[in-house]
């Protein structure tokens, strides 16, 4: 006898086949995609490319939204700025060969800054690799090794179903801390290929922390709350790890002085009565560092920029903080501690008991007004008034991105950031065109922040196609061009070393401003007597400007000759 419920109807083989069969037309495009999604990527940047087109045809069917750029290079600007700002892991996908090496000085830019940038590029077919020279198009004999040197980790998926975890294993390297950018390659017949692996689910790539060794801590919070003159070198590692407030914590309980290099701008806050501010070009500040009895530097390898390019020679003990482990110890002998910054100042706050120095505050006062008594005899009003005009323009939580131009090499030092992670600039690998498509980036990851770029006129020339795309997707974003007709830096650092010579620094340009009106960007002229209010009515402007300011800045004198 049988009862209802013992009747079970059990699917067939083929039922069963039929309910776990991916949909029809499914590619390794569309796992590349599906991987990504479960990782929770919503947003991808970069250009087509005929080996690519079966990942953007993929692209193209989902709901990521894709921001196209005009050249791989502003792509990975954008990608990598929208990676510092939202602190995720974001794809930038590229063609073969030439589409794929036009990105490299951007990917050398996230490296340098630790940007979680995603590179996934075609390869010309499977058949193709392995260096045979078949004369397949774009094709290289090693696509990859253009590459190994300057990303974080290179990754090679061969066959569609080692796509989701050849990008899952991607994902995790670029955000594990040290965070930077990593290389993906996927050859063009793999991408276009219908495949039957199921739907891609569950994905899971949790990035490693890096916590320091007790030990260590230990010792340097018993160096720190018994020193007698103790100092904090705050560095781009502080505002990566979202650390800042535990930094001000440490250097009040410490009442130890602050001063933040040009990568941690922002990373403490800029009129506090321990703020040396990042004056680290300067003699005053050099040497106050180097009369330090302990020196607690965090997430900063103390390299040229951040020593006064190397006249820097501490005379006390040196605590060193850093996720980068070719960076530590690697300037200056210390007590190395390889660990996130943010759990490195967690575990020294768990640790170090409270110091107390009343003359901490006038030390800072002292040094400041030395930094100020030496700009006062160089006849360097019209840059200070400038940036003076920037700051008060620009909303305090809206990112700005410098180029490498005169008046960036000011706001390295002279700018207040008010809050962490709010500029940016191109200081980690050097290279001009940064700003403009950094800074769409940013308007991508912060829709209705109005963002700034700040360019000068050459460094400008290498953007200026991305007007397109600033105006396509109606990016809130206002591009200052200082105009001085010519590299400016250059010309200057020539004229000094070469009896008034120069070579190559004198350039011709357009009429920026109506450049911009042409692909239907608002753009003005402005003047150093009207850039406050003209730069402030811009950014209060929704969409896409053009500020072009024709001026001839100098650098102050530099102290490290």
């Amino acid at each position: 006898m049988t009862h209802d419920h013992d009747l079970v109807l059990r699917p067939t083989e083929a039922q069963t086949a039929a309910a776990l069969a991916p949909p029809p037309g499914r590619t390794g495009g569309d796992l590349v995609v599906e991987t990504l999604r479960g990782l929770g990527a919503t947003t991808v940047f970069g250009l087509p490319g005929q080996h690519a087109l079966g990942l953007f045809d993929a692209v193209g069917r989902s709901d990521l939204r894709l921001v196209t750029l005009r050249v791989e290079n502003n792509a990975g600007f954008a990608a990598d700025a929208y990676g510092r700002i939202t602190g995720e892991a974001v794809p930038l996908l590229l063609s073969t060969g030439p589409g794929a090496l036009t990105a490299l000085p951007a990917l050398a830019e996230a490296a340098a800054a630790s940007s979680p940038v995603l590179a996934v590029s075609s390869q010309v077919p499977v058949a193709g690799l392995g260096g045979g020279r078949r004369g397949h198009l774009h094709e290289l004999r090693d696509q990859a090794a253009s590459f190994r040197d300057v990303v974080k980790s290179v990754h090679t998926a061969r066959t569609p179903s080692q796509i989701p975890s050849v990008i899952a294993e991607a994902w995790e390297s670029a955000l594990t801390v040290p965070p930077g950018p990593v290389w993906v390659e996927i050859p063009e017949d793999v991408l276009r290929a219908e495949t039957f692996v199921p739907q891609v689910t569950g994905m899971d790539a949790t990035p490693h922390e890096l916590a320091p060794r007790p030990e260590l801590t230990a010792l340097a919070a018993h160096w720190l709350e018994n020193a007698s003159r103790p100092v904090i070198v705050a560095g781009g590692g502080v505002v990566r790890s979202d650390a800042a407030g535990k930094l001000k914590q440490l250097a009040e309980r410490l009442d130890a002085p602050v001063v933040t290099t040009f990568g941690g701008k922002g990373a403490f806050p800029w009129t506090h009565p321990l703020s040396l501010q990042s004056w680290l070009e300067d003699r005053h500040t050099t040497d106050f560092l180097e009369d330090a009895d302990v020196l607690l530097v965090v997430g900063s390898g103390l390299g040229e920029l951040s020593s006064n390019y190397h006249t820097f020679f501490p005379t006390g003990r040196v605590v060193q903080i850093e996720a980068d482990l070719g960076k530590l110890e690697s300037n200056h002998s210390a007590l190395g501690i390889h660990a996130d910054a943010r759990l490195a100042l967690q575990a020294l706050l768990e640790t170090v008991s409270e110091r107390s120095d009343p003359q901490a505050p006038e030390r800072v006062r002292a040094l400041l007004a030395d930094v100020a008594a030496r700009l006062a005899g160089q006849d360097l009003n019209l840059e200070q008034e400038l940036l003076a005009s920037v700051r008060a323009a620009l909303p305090a939580r809206s990112p700005s991105f410098w180029d490498m131009t005169i008046l960036s090499y000011w706001a390295w030092s002279a700018f207040d950031a008010k809050h962490p992670n709010t500029m940016h600039s191109a200081q980690g690998a050097g290279g001009l065109g940064y700003a403009f498509p950094a800074a769409l980036g940013a308007c991508v990851a912060e829709p209705g922040t109005p963002v700034l770029a700040v360019s000068g006129d050459g460094g400008a020339m290498y953007s200026i196609a991305e007007l397109a795309t600033a105006r396509q997707h109606d990016l809130d974003v206002t591009w200052l061009i200082v105009d001085d007709g010519g590299y400016g830096i250059l010309r200057e650092y020539m004229t000094d070393a070469f009896d008034g010579r120069t070579t190559g620094t004198e350039l011709t340009r357009p009429d920026f401003a109506a450049l911009a009106e042409s692909f239907g960007v608002p753009a003005a002229t402005t003047t150093p007597a009207t850039l406050r209010a003209d730069l402030a009515k811009a950014l209060a402007t929704p969409g896409p400007s053009v500020l072009v300011l024709p001026a001839t800045l100098r650098m102050f004198a530099p102290t490290h000759l």
